[in-house]
C-alpha cells in the first residue's frame, strides 16, 4: 500500500472550499482545511471524520506570512506514517459589492492581500525542492473581465491569474503542476441559495456549477500526466449562454 499523502486547501470554511477538502479525503488524504473561522473548519473536519476520512483544521489567516508559513510547515512535515503535502490549492476570497467612487486605500489593499502572492510563494518554496506536486487556484468570472461595483475585486483576481501563469512557466519545468481553474458562473451551493435564493430558483441547477462536479475536475488535474498539464480550466455551466 502507498504511503499516504497531505493536502493543504486554503480558504476551506465552506461551500467549494469543503466539497475539495472531502474529495480529496475520499482519495485517501489526509486534509489540512485552512481557513479563519475556526467553528466552520471544524465542521468540515468532523464530517470529513464521519465518512472515515482524515482531516485536520489548522486556523490560518491567508493575508498572514507568518501564518501561512505555520500552515506549510505542517503540511510539508512527514509525520504518522504520511508523506508531505503533494496538493495545495488556493480558495480564499472576499467578494464584496463596493461602489468604485467610495473604495479606499485600505479596502483595494485588502482585495490584494487576498487575492495573490502568499500561499503561491509558501507551495513553491516547499514543493520545488521535492520536484513534485500541484497548485490549484480558484479563479472567478472577474479574472477574465470586470463588472461594475466589482472594480477592486476584478483588479486582485486577474492579478492571481498572472501569478498562476508565471509560476507555472517558472515550476513547471521543476515538477510542479500550476493550475487556475476558472469558476466562471453561479455555485450551486448554500451561500447562494442563502444570499440570493430568487437568483438560484430562477435559474434552476441547469444554469449553475454543481460543487461536487468542480471539485472532481480539481482532482482531475491534480491527476494528470506531466506530458499533458492543463494550466488553465474554465468551468460553466451547459445551459449559460453568454
Amino acid at each position: 500500500m502507498s504511503t499516504p499523502l497531505a493536502a493543504a486547501v486554503v480558504g476551506a470554511a465552506q461551500g467549494l472550499g469543503a466539497a475539495l477538502c472531502q474529495r480529496f479525503a475520499a482519495e485517501g488524504y489526509r486534509v489540512l482545511i485552512a481557513g479563519r473561522t475556526g467553528g466552520k473548519i471544524d465542521k468540515v473536519a468532523q464530517a470529513i471524520a464521519g465518512a472515515g476520512g482524515s482531516a485536520e483544521p489548522v486556523m490560518t489567516d491567508a493575508t498572514s506570512e507568518a501564518e501561512v508559513a505555520r500552515l506549510f510547515d505542517r503540511a510539508m512535515t512527514a509525520r504518522n506514517g504520511i508523506s508531505p503535502a503533494d496538493l495545495v490549492v488556493y480558495n480564499a476570497g472576499n467578494n464584496q459589492r463596493i461602489d468604485f467612487r467610495e473604495l479606499t486605500v485600505e479596502q483595494s489593499e485588502a482585495f490584494w492581500h487576498v487575492g495573490c502572492f502568499l500561499v503561491g510563494c509558501g507551495a513553491a518554496r516547499r514543493l520545488v525542492p521535492l520536484g513534485r506536486g500541484t497548485v490549484n487556484f480558484t479563479g472567478v468570472s472577474a479574472s477574465l473581465r470586470g463588472k461594475p461595483g466589482y472594480a477592486q475585486f476584478a483588479a486582485a483576481k486577474p492579478g492571481l491569474r498572472m501569478v498562476a501563469q508565471s509560476m507555472a512557466r517558472e515550476y513547471g519545468p521543476l515538477g510542479v503542476h500550476v493550475a487556475h481553474v476558472v469558476i466562471d458562473g453561479g455555485i450551486d451551493g448554500e451561500r447562494l441559495h442563502t444570499r440570493m435564493p430568487q437568483l438560484a430558483r430562477e435559474r434552476g441547477e441547469d444554469r449553475l456549477l454543481s460543487i461536487d462536479a468542480i471539485a472532481e475536475a480539481f482532482w482531475q488535474i491534480h491527476r494528470q500526466p506531466r506530458t499533458a498539464w492543463t494550466h488553465e480550466l474554465e468551468l460553466r455551466p451547459f445551459k449559460e449562454s453568454s
